[in-house]
């Protein structure tokens, strides 16, 4: 069904990206703003509605029959609202009746962005073909989603699979989010980063303390930076290894920025998901990078639009 378009919004605390997408996933208008993520929930707003706008003085928003959103949560689908962590000027903010008002009305389905994420790599990415997946995003935090029975399960409020809160260490530092020890606390690239330089490692002339300044260190061979890394993989090992034994998933997707250190995280992170995914059903779990990069977000929304807006499925989503 080449004529369904739908429009898909991308919203975080960097940027707002908006697009036109069709039932191939292929985008076909694009539209970006910065998010205004310290000022008030009314200027946040106009920013998203100024990508609105110029998508909607395309030739083609005639086309489009839905709108999906991807935001930074948490999200509420049941109520339409969202409350980013990042962007405290929206807290229980009426996102979708707002977007709603915006477009005349077009049906509007709002998931969280981990959930979005994981729509777009089970359509056309890492989990492509996956019936069950966990697909994970590592990087200033941690999220995800998941996929069971071939199809997405973002949950009655569009945060299912938020693997980044499950707590792997009783005991652990106390996590922003108010738990102990969360997957979050440990394996997140500010966290990567923090351990490292708490332990001594100290960057190159640069300056440069992010994760991936630690990353290339440990691809280098410092002891520190390798550490800092493997806590991170057995962290992640451990969350993974639970999800598969509570779900049954035989895949798991990681993505974002921390997921991009390659064989740095995951040749550890393979090592510590045979020490925790021990039982015969969990066994076989492939844990796989992420394949659709920056157009993540926005494809995932396209495809939660895809699949509910009109009936229409994108491709078994």
């Amino acid at each position: 069904m080449h004529t369904d378009l739908v429009a898909a919004l991308d919203i975080g605390g960097t940027k707002i990206a908006g697009a036109l997408v069709d039932g191939d996933g292929t985008i076909l208008v694009r539209a970006q703003r910065p998010t205004p993520a310290q000022e008030d929930g009314d200027t946040v707003m106009r920013a998203v509605e100024e990508v609105l706008e110029e998508l909607t003085a395309s030739p083609l928003w005639g086309r489009a029959h839905a709108v999906g959103i991807g935001s930074a949560g948490p999200v509420d689908a049941s109520a339409g609202t969202v409350s980013p962590v990042n962007v405290p000027g929206w807290r229980d903010y009426p996102l979708v009746d707002r977007v709603r008002a915006t477009t005349g009305n077009l049906p509007v389905e709002l998931i969280g962005d981990g959930v979005a994420i994981t729509a777009a790599e089970h359509w056309q990415g890492a989990a492509r073909g996956h019936d069950n997946a966990l697909c994970m995003v590592v990087s200033t935090g941690v999220g995800g989603g998941l996929v069971l029975g071939g199809r997405l399960h973002p949950g009655p409020t569009g945060n299912a699979g938020h693997i980044g809160h499950i707590s792997v260490e009783l005991d652990g530092d106390p996590c922003p989010c108010g738990a102990r020890g969360c997957v979050e606390r440990i394996a997140s690239g500010p966290n990567v980063a923090r351990r490292a330089l708490e332990n001594g490692w100290r960057p190159g002339p640069d300056g440069d303390t992010s994760a991936a300044a630690v990353a290339a260190a440990a691809r280098a061979g410092d002891p520190v930076a390798v550490a800092s890394f493997e806590r991170a993989a057995q962290a992640l090992a451990a969350g993974i290894a639970a999800t598969a034994t509570l779900v049954e998933i035989d895949i798991a997707v990681i993505g974002g920025g921390v997921g991009k250190a390659g064989d740095v995280l995951f040749a550890p992170l393979r090592r510590f998901l045979a020490d925790y995914a021990t039982l015969s059903f969990v066994q076989r779990l492939a844990v796989t990078p992420a394949q659709m990069g920056t157009d993540a977000g926005l494809v995932g929304a396209a495809a939660a639009a895809l699949a509910s807006g009109a009936g229409v499925t994108a491709a078994g989503v």
